[in-house]
């Protein structure tokens, strides 16, 4: 056995770790007639987000290109083969997307159908349909949409005010503390005046009785010698 060779990873299994990493994404396009359905399989894991982006175009004969229409209607129906149970059920535009979460392992029918809101018969048939759908398996994001730049620049417009009112709670927090701080301080200085108060009437009441004392004795002691002269004299 050699020991310090350093070891090699193949090419190979670096794709393949790598392709591990990223979510499942399956870009495709059909062609059909107004009115009609189409329905394609996925086999899924229990638990399952996916997500749905597609937009459906219109061949105009007079600009000879795919437009997209406005007038056109999108029926989505998605259901467990096994259980029948539908899982998505609605109408959308000939642009979006459509979610759902798979609440049980199997194969899921993801079916479409157009459906023009008036009479649209061109050349005696109906024209014909393209649409183009990114089934995104195990991710629910879709990211440099313009959906999702708008959603992205509403949440950012609503953090801002949320921001404002926050610099307006703390302002007025601000201002409620520094009125509770003067209260304060003008609540110590009046108890502070009427603790002064207190002790200078104390002191002026012992000055007061200490006088009415002296003034007492002072005059006990002049009455005493005043009775004790009298009687000498009689």
């Amino acid at each position: 056995m050699m020991f310090g060779r350093r070891a090699c990873v193949s090419p190979v299994w670096l794709a393949v770790f790598v392709l591990m990493l990223v979510q499942s994404v399956r870009p495709l396009y059909f062609y059909f007639e107004a009115g009609a359905d189409r329905c394609f399989y996925e086999q899924l894991p229990k638990d399952t987000i996916v997500v749905a982006h597609y937009y459906t175009e219109e061949w105009d004969d007079t600009q000879s290109h795919y437009d997209i229409p406005t007038d056109l209607g999108i029926g989505i129906v998605v259901k467990h083969l096994e259980s029948e149970h539908v899982l998505v059920s609605a109408q959308g535009k000939p642009e979006g997307k459509f979610a759902f979460t798979s609440h049980e392992a199997g194969n899921h029918e993801i079916c479409v159908q157009t459906e023009y809101h008036g009479s649209r018969i061109v050349h005696g048939h109906t024209p014909e349909v393209r649409m183009h759908i990114e089934v995104v398996i195990g991710d629910s994001h879709r990211p440099n949409t313009q959906a999702d730049r708008e959603h992205t620049n509403d949440l950012l417009s609503r953090a801002r005010a949320l921001n404002a009112k926050m610099r307006d709670l703390r302002k007025e927090q601000q201002y409620q503390r520094e009125r509770e701080m003067s209260f304060r301080d003008m609540s110590e200085a009046a108890n502070a005046r009427a603790l002064w108060c207190i002790l200078v009437q104390i002191v002026a009441l012992v000055v007061a009785c200490a006088w009415q004392l002296t003034n007492l004795r002072v005059r006990r002691a002049t009455l005493t010698q005043t009775f004790f002269e009298d009687k000498k004299l009689r």
